[in-house]
């Protein structure tokens, strides 16, 4: 899922987690600042850049980019680990950090989220209080940005109200899993003839 800071992406991610046990967000690795309410490991693995550039030597990383000046990646052993677990996995990542996870995952499926208004996501970004008039305005820039690359996503949700949004994320997952391609049609058919064997 990519979307402007401050659009709501984590608020949908975590609802929707708490209504399917399967879907874990996967954690980056940042050398931003935590803000209040961050739990290292929860909600980012916070790194120094020289960390951060060690992961980045070690091809740790599997995808990774700059915002605002700081680092943002995704370590490759979070998704490892979590494909083998058969977990449904959701990335919180920029345009770029997208491109990298198709290129890597074909089947992948983006997800933009998107304000209902630059207005309402102006008003987000001013209620953190933690935006400098030329923070803020930056941010907006960058989601203007952002937003030229719609057309590159599988869905777009606009979150106006969050349990709207919630409601279509959980919806797209569930689409997705019940595509011809994600199924497993060996176990299908094999549950067909087992049926037929025993009306015999």
């Amino acid at each position: 899922m990519s979307g402007p800071s401050g659009v709501g992406k984590g608020a949908i991610v975590r609802a929707a987690m708490d209504r399917l046990p399967h879907l874990r967000r996967t954690v980056s690795a940042t050398t931003r600042s935590p803000r209040t309410g961050d739990v290292e490991g929860e909600s980012y693995f916070f790194k120094s850049r020289e960390e951060f550039q060690r992961m980045l030597d070690r091809g740790e990383l599997l995808e990774w980019t700059t915002y605002l000046g700081e680092c943002y990646g995704t370590p490759r052993s979070e998704v490892e680990r979590g494909l083998a677990a058969g977990e449904v996995l959701v990335f919180e990542i920029d345009v770029n950090g997208a491109r990298s996870i198709r290129s890597a995952y074909p089947d992948a499926v983006l997800v933009f989220a998107a304000p209902p208004s630059w207005e309402a996501l102006a008003a987000r970004l001013t209620g953190r209080h933690s935006e400098t008039p030329q923070a803020l305005e930056r941010r907006l820039e960058v989601a203007r940005q952002e937003v030229e690359c719609v057309d590159e996503y599988d869905y777009v949700i606009i979150n106006d109200r969050l349990d709207d949004a919630v409601d279509l994320f959980c919806d797209i997952i569930a689409a997705e899993q019940a595509r011809l391609c994600r199924v497993d049609l060996s176990l299908l058919r094999a549950r067909s003839r087992a049926s037929r064997g025993g009306a015999n």
